[in-house]
């Protein structure tokens, strides 16, 4: 026993933190292009016919209201 960790000699110290980055940018745009995508699928269920829910001016501002209140919860927090 030497008292050195072993390391790989292939890897660099650059290599894995350019890994780490390049994970945590996926992560990223996978948590807020869902995000952005889920307000599309809740006004296409909101107005969907199951509901029954009109689609009139009220409707979709009350709808948009909701999305962006929760959006801002849940980043916020």
């Amino acid at each position: 026993m030497t008292g050195k960790a072993d390391t790989n000699p292939g890897v660099s110290a650059d290599s894995g933190r350019k890994a780490l980055h390049v994970m945590v940018v996926g992560a990223i745009g996978v948590v807020f292009g869902d995000l952005g995508t889920s307000p599309l699928y809740t006004f296409s269920e909101a107005f969907s016919e199951k509901h029954g829910m009109p689609v009139t001016e009220f409707n979709v501002l009350g709808v948009l209201s909701l999305v962006l209140w929760t959006l801002l919860i849940v980043v916020a927090l």
